[in-house]
């Protein structure tokens, strides 16, 4: 049975923080591909410098070029609407009958997972792997994860780092050569992306 990682979110930009999970979580769970899946129109509320998809798609493509077992996929961007994860992995499931799921996500989405749209539904279908952004999370991530069932952590040096810092950066013009990989800065600088 083929194991996919799943990892989605608006990548927004991508940056190492993201890369870093991937790896990790590809070392630790041992997957056959790893999907990236950039959100069409987030279920919550989008950040009004939200780059448009072919630029966030561009960019979580350049981001894991060269990465082994790791695949960029665009089927949620082609979907109409909001980014649901249960009509994703719906979509999934049909495509991959056979093949086992495991989603991951940080620890302020496995705290609200309970409150998404079919949570449950989406615990029949998929796995959960959680990781820790900052450090002392991993105590208040397992209390969740055993209240869910078909959740863990996973545990990994945390790399405290997000999208809305490195976005922040950009518009003050600070150098965020650190935070991106210099594919996606070269795109960023390129485009005009994030600017002020």
């Amino acid at each position: 049975m083929e194991h996919f990682g799943i990892y989605g979110g608006t990548f927004n930009p991508i940056h190492n923080g993201h890369l870093h999970l991937i790896r990790e979580a590809s070392r630790l769970l041992s997957f056959d591909r790893m999907l990236i899946i950039p959100t069409n129109i987030p279920p919550h509320k989008a950040p009004e410098d939200l780059a448009s998809n072919k630029d966030r798609l561009e960019m979580v493509r350049l981001a894991v070029e060269g990465m082994d077992k790791v695949w960029v996929s665009d089927l949620e961007q082609r979907s109409k609407g909001r980014s649901f994860t249960i009509l994703t992995l719906e979509k999934l499931r049909f495509l991959f009958p056979e093949s086992r799921f495991t989603l991951l996500m940080g620890a302020d989405m496995l705290c609200s997972f309970d409150h998404w749209h079919r949570w449950k539904d989406i615990l029949r279908l998929a796995d959960i792997a959680a990781f820790a952004r900052d450090e002392g999370e991993e105590a208040m991530l397992e209390k969740k994860a055993a209240a869910l069932g078909r959740a863990k952590v996973i545990r990994v040096e945390p790399l405290p780092l997000s999208s809305t810092m490195v976005r922040e950066k950009l518009r003050r013009g600070e150098d965020v050569s650190g935070l991106l990989p210099p594919a996606v800065l070269d795109y960023i600088n390129r485009k005009g992306l994030y600017k002020a």
